[in-house]
């Protein structure tokens, strides 16, 4: 009967429990009487499990919005870096690729021309797992910050910066005790490089003490060493981010260099990565004789 017009013994009965009644659209329904209560309930089912489906996949596919977000809005050499480490490291978790035919080793280099062995090196990041997360953390973080800071607008350069420094480590690892994966080096120059052009910022260490930027390196230095691992592997990144710094930074600002610059990017990087300069605007100037503004050609460089 409809809700309104139900008697008032009916809802006594159903108030004791002696049957199962469900409220549907201001319908009262009997179980036992008829199926169609089963049908809207089940409906009613369905109708949520959709429901709770469509808001999982709308969360899950903004969450990946985000990220995707997050990702392009790198600029394009931490992008390339950041997707060329997690692709090697998958894969190799993943066994389709062996991480032997990825190791840095000068004979195979030489003797059996495997040149990729002078880039792979520095995609592998060691097993899955939090030490794989911290050294994409410290990756993308300081080599975003170089390029978007001290290299803005000059991806070539950068470019030069990370070939320069992995071909150093490259002639100097034969003659060391390092492991054949020179990744945590790089990231380590990186980071030496961006605390030396940014020596008054200050930072902190696990709210423990405060430090400034230049002094980071030998900070985490010290904690690897804290945590048994060897400082050479870390050494070896301070001291060609400390090479490049001296040509780059320092080197050209004294007399015996006259201006000149030891490490000149190619005319070609520079066309292929970097965007091309907007033109000067003419000048607006006073006309002396016609009292009016007119355009002149603007100043030689």
């Amino acid at each position: 009967p409809p809700l309104l017009a139900a008697p008032r013994w009916w809802w006594r009965r159903a108030a004791r429990g002696n049957r199962r009644r469900s409220v549907i659209a201001g319908v009262v329904f009997s179980h036992q009487r008829t199926g169609a209560a089963r049908a809207v309930r089940g409906a009613l089912q369905l109708w949520q499990a959709a429901w709770n489906a469509s808001t999982l996949c709308r969360f899950r596919l903004c969450k990946m919005a985000a990220w995707y977000d997050w990702y392009t809005e790198m600029p394009p050499i931490t992008r390339v870096y950041l997707a060329a480490s997690v692709i090697t490291t998958g894969a190799c978790a993943l066994e389709l690729v062996s991480p032997f035919s990825l190791y840095f080793n000068v004979q195979l280099v030489i003797y059996k021309f495997q040149v990729w062995r002078l880039f792979t090196n520095f995609f592998f990041f060691g097993a899955l797992g939090l030490d794989f997360l911290f050294h994409m953390f410290f990756l993308v973080r300081y080599c975003r910050l170089l390029e978007e800071g001290s290299f803005r607008g000059r991806t070539a350069d950068f470019l030069v910066m990370l070939l320069f420094g992995g071909a150093l480590m490259c002639c100097v690892a034969p003659f060391m005790n390092v492991p054949p994966f020179l990744g945590s080096s790089l990231a380590f120059m990186m980071v030496y490089v961006w605390g030396r052009r940014n020596e008054y910022v200050r930072m902190s260490f696990l709210g423990l003490f405060q430090f400034r930027a230049p002094f980071l390196p030998w900070v985490l230095l010290g904690f690897s060493v804290l945590l048994g691992n060897s400082p050479l592997i870390d050494l070896i990144g301070i001291g060609v981010g400390h090479i490049y710094f001296f040509l780059e930074d320092v080197f050209p600002a004294l007399p015996a260099s006259r201006g000149r610059k030891v490490l000149v990017t190619p005319r070609v990087l520079h066309l292929l990565l970097d965007a091309p300069a907007e033109p000067t605007p003419p000048l607006r100037v006073l006309h002396p004789n016609l009292g009016d503004e007119a355009y002149a050609p603007p100043p030689e460089q």
